[in-house]
């Protein structure tokens, strides 16, 4: 386990290190949202449910399009966080 000043030294530069470049996956998601915050309906729900599952959502075939939407929207709001090393 590294000590605390080098654990504390390496979330500084995780934290402050440029974000990595969109996914295809997030790319299809936010140019979905962006579709649809232009006042353009999705047409094929499928469609709608495979991006979500692409960015790991579960997603049942008979949820409402405008839920998984949504669920979209929190999806890429959230921050992608860098996972601390397993401590061994």
């Amino acid at each position: 386990m590294p000590p605390p000043r080098r654990r504390l030294l390496q979330r500084l530069k995780a934290w402050f290190r440029p974000a990595p470049p969109p996914t295809a996956e997030r790319q299809q998601a936010q140019a979905l949202i962006r579709a649809v915050d232009a006042g353009g309906l999705p047409l094929n729900p499928g469609r709608v449910n495979q991006i979500a599952r692409q960015l790991g959502l579960e997603v049942s075939a008979r949820a409402p399009v405008e839920q998984t939407l949504e669920r979209i929207r929190a999806a890429l709001r959230r921050p992608d966080l860098p996972i601390d090393p397993p401590a061994s």
